[in-house]
């Protein structure tokens, strides 16, 4: 076994990025604080090929060197928007038929791992605040909520982390199983 190089991994250029199908999904950060964690999102956000993110509210927007310390460059191949109010992202998304997808603990929520990808569908996942989680603004717009379980002390998960457990899954579903 060894490390690939660079060369070795195929990566393409942010050109190829821009021109190539997308997975049908893509996020609202809703009231983000920490612009590491808005370049995580643009970080992982690439390294999936998703559609866009939807920067809402008091969310940081590139360029910034805060947010391009955890993008490294993500901020130039992933397409990206600004909305001052959450619910003006939400209505554009809703009819542009998006399932507009919550990512917090609600009393409605469903496990992640039972998430069931319908094919052909458009998916928004929407991500909260570090403290007060997805606005009740937003969660009015919510086709579903998704939790991920736990069973430590916390039951919260930084934003990055999260988003990356979830993006994954989601990936795995809508796009692997293809």
């Amino acid at each position: 076994m060894k490390k690939l190089s660079l060369e070795e991994l195929g990566r393409i250029s942010v050109e190829e990025f821009k021109d190539s199908a997308k997975i049908p999904v893509c996020l609202l950060l809703d009231n983000i604080r920490s612009l590491h964690n808005v370049g995580s999102a643009f970080r992982t956000a690439d390294a999936f090929r998703i559609e866009k993110i939807y920067l809402t509210g008091i969310t940081g927007t590139p360029p910034h060197r805060e947010i391009q310390k955890t993008a490294l460059g993500a901020t130039e191949s992933v397409a990206w928007a600004h909305f001052e109010n959450t619910s003006d992202a939400l209505n554009k998304l809703k009819a542009e038929g998006y399932t507009i997808v919550i990512i917090e603990q609600t009393t409605d929520s469903i496990p992640l791992q039972t998430f069931e990808a319908q094919a052909g569908a458009k998916y928004c996942l929407v991500f909260g605040n570090e403290v007060n989680g997805v606005s009740e603004e937003a969660i009015s717009f919510g086709d579903f909520a998704l939790e991920i379980p736990q069973l430590g002390t916390k039951h919260s998960l930084n934003i990055s982390v999260c988003l990356g457990i979830v993006l994954w899954e989601v990936f795995r579903k809508t796009h692997l199983a293809l």
